[in-house]
């Protein structure tokens, strides 16, 4: 399975790969990470490759999804989703949050935000922000989107969940559950 995670520099894109990849190896099977780093720290596009292998005999040899090869695109903003939608294989599923976060040119005035984005994607939506802050902190949208993962991918919900807590500060576990759980409940 091969899946292509993008946002933003501090939206955890980071994070939801490494707790991919606990889920994966914590269930034998293999497991290879890449991350391509933009500007992120100014709020530049970030994305990661997470692929696994289909049975936990397999071997993963290379980290790099090529295009039109990945299963899922995990987007924690639209226009992330969009911009990488080429990556996105015949039969593949877009999960992205309606989230916007606004790019330079547009943040200056050179650019516009692109409308009906939506439309384009055709996948699966979900307010990740709105439920992060139902959830106690607007920073738990990566984990509302694990959520969102874990229930489209029909993944065991209890050992990604405890793949998820491993990778995450104690102190957090309680609004990252709920943030979890709400993500979960969003996909229909």
């Amino acid at each position: 399975m091969d899946i292509l995670i993008a946002g933003v520099g501090g939206q955890g894109t980071l994070l939801a790969s490494r707790v991919l990849g606990k889920y994966a190896l914590d269930n034998g099977f293999d497991c290879k990470l890449s991350e391509v780093h933009g500007m992120a720290q100014r709020g530049g596009s970030v994305i990661t490759y997470v692929r696994i292998s289909e049975k936990p005999e397999e071997k993963i040899y290379s980290p790099i999804i090529d295009e039109k090869g990945a299963d899922i695109i995990l987007a924690f903003e639209k226009l992330e989703a969009l911009r990488y939608l080429h990556y996105l294989k015949d039969g593949g599923v877009v999960i992205y949050s309606s989230q916007e976060v606004m790019p330079m040119p547009v943040v200056t005035g050179a650019e516009k935000y692109p409308q009906g984005i939506e439309n384009l994607l055709n996948g699966v939506e979900i307010d990740a922000l709105e439920l992060a802050v139902k959830a106690g902190n607007s920073k738990a949208a990566n984990s509302v989107m694990m959520g969102a993962l874990c229930k489209k991918l029909s993944l065991d919900k209890e050992k990604f969940l405890a793949a998820l807590i491993a990778c995450i500060p104690q102190k957090t576990i309680d609004m990252n559950k709920t943030a979890f759980e709400l993500g979960y409940a969003a996909v229909k």
